[in-house]
């Protein structure tokens, strides 16, 4: 096992979950691990590690979300780590490309853990996205400005009133970040 694999796998099992079903999702992505050399890198074809970040604005308790251009939802930011061992680092650059936005402090441990579905498209087959999820703090006033990735960007509080937020997943990882941040 390579050292970067080896700080993914660190990563994954110091992190601070809570909720039903997050050891298991831990377990499978730890065994994951263990059984993909590979793991970091999108040629694993079965699926990869990804890193993602719930931003949230302290000030107004609420969440940054993004729509996805390819996947047609609105997701946290995140992404492929590509080879990067350090999912926190991987999940903050792509929250800074996918949003703009500078300044954005990342806490640790990461808080959540999902893996879902990619549909298959062009020559890549459909595959897992293993992903490692941290909580995100944006700094006062920050100004977004998407990338050729999204479609759209807007803040949502946990009460959602535009009913962006369509999954439990997600409605989860809203929760548990904004516990995290406003705990610290």
């Amino acid at each position: 096992m390579n050292a970067e694999l080896a700080r993914a796998i660190d990563i994954i099992e110091g992190a601070d979950l809570e909720g039903e079903g997050q050891e298991v999702l831990r377990s499978q992505l730890l065994d994951f691990c263990h059984s993909h050399d590979d793991a970091l890198y999108r040629s694993c074809l079965t699926g990869h590690l990804t890193g993602s970040a719930l931003i949230v604005d302290p000030q107004t308790s609420r969440t940054l979300l993004i729509h996805h251009r390819k996947l047609e939802r609105w997701l946290q930011p995140g992404g492929h780590v590509d080879g990067n061992g350090d999912l926190g680092a991987a999940a903050l650059r792509e929250a800074e490309e996918e949003t703009g936005i500078a300044g954005l402090e990342l806490l640790r441990p990461a808080i959540d853990i999902d893996v879902h579905s990619i549909p298959a498209r062009g020559d890549e087959p459909a595959h897992l996205h293993l992903d490692v999820r941290f909580a995100v703090v944006a700094p006062p006033d920050a100004v977004v400005k998407i990338n050729h990735e999204s479609l759209d960007a807007r803040w949502v509080g946990a009460d959602d009133p535009d009913g962006l937020v369509t999954s439990d997943e997600l409605h989860r990882l809203i929760r548990r970040g904004l516990a995290v941040v406003n705990k610290r």
